[in-house]
């Protein structure tokens, strides 16, 4: 992908996010990376831990994160192979970490019945997993990640300015679907003929400084001095939005046994780090209700 208007480097930071992005983003890959997480596992411990994913599910997801470099398929001995995360695939958990706050913080708690008095009540907790697999779902799609740099980079902007930049093979009306759909997420906002980050696509900085410094190699420790993302906001952008208003792409599985559950994964830092009742902490509605002008895109 090439963009316009923007530096050399940051073309290529752009490049190497989303097509990091395109990894981990498809449906289930973070929570068999998750699952993976603490020791390489046989196929038939794999399945009870993901026990909604059928075979033709499973196999091709492990095969297309293994085909990515984040998973490796060992042959212990004949018959007997295992799945574990490469270098690259451990060295994105802590990445994972950063997503999953900034979905916890920005993303609405979907509503669930209380069993003793019938009310719709937000959930106290979303497993990891699935604030990361939501954020994701905002960033994800090919032209976002390019929309939201090139706005970080230039303040507000016209379709026509959006459109030569992030979008340069594209005509000028593809921009426009696009656009709206980050609207419609919270993340963007429309003033007459212009488009502008909100507070919470500001607050995005975080999650693309460390999935920058993951996709070039460097350590997360890295990430604070990224040269757009980096760079301190203004007063007026510091404050979070409203929470944006997501629905999981399909209704997350109840909780297993404590026994299938999948295992720690270890990341830093240690206030954050993940529990085994992580990945499946609770059932999530089918439709979350809400929040009034709240936003947000409706997977």
């Amino acid at each position: 992908m090439a963009t316009t208007g923007l530096s050399r480097s940051t073309q290529v930071d752009v490049s190497r996010v989303t097509e990091s992005l395109e990894m981990i983003a498809p449906l289930w890959s973070v929570w068999i990376l998750m699952t993976l997480s603490a020791q390489p596992l046989r196929y038939a411990e794999i399945k009870p831990r993901l026990p909604w994913l059928n075979d033709g599910t499973l196999h091709p997801k492990l095969r297309k994160l293994t085909d990515a470099g984040l998973v490796e398929r060992t042959e212990v001995a004949q018959g007997h192979v295992t799945y574990g995360l490469t270098g690259r695939g451990a060295d994105l958990m802590p990445v994972l970490t950063v997503i999953a706050a900034w979905g916890e913080k920005h993303l609405e708690k979907p509503l669930v019945k209380n069993k003793d008095t019938g009310t719709l009540e937000p959930v106290t907790h979303v497993a990891p997993a699935q604030n990361i697999e939501d954020t994701l779902a905002l960033i994800g799609p090919r032209h976002a990640t390019p929309i939201l740099w090139v706005l970080k980079a230039r303040g507000a902007s016209s379709a026509k300015a959006l459109s030569a930049a992030a979008m340069p093979s594209h005509r000028l009306s593809n921009i426009y679907p696009q656009v709206d759909r980050l609207v419609e997420d919270g993340l963007v906002r429309k003033d007459g003929r212009v488009y502008e980050l909100t507070a919470n696509g500001h607050a995005l900085a975080p999650v693309y400084r460390a999935l920058s410094a993951w996709a070039a190699g460097r350590p997360l420790a890295d990430a604070d001095t990224h040269p757009l993302w980096g760079q301190a906001r203004s007063a007026t952008q510091t404050t979070s939005g409203p929470w944006l208003t997501t629905q999981p792409r399909v209704p997350a599985p109840a909780a297993p046994t404590p026994a299938a559950a999948a295992p720690a994964l270890s990341t830093q830092p240690a206030a954050t780090a993940w529990k085994p009742t992580d990945l499946f902490s609770h059932q999530i509605p089918v439709r979350p209700v809400a929040l009034p002008q709240a936003g947000g895109h409706r997977r």
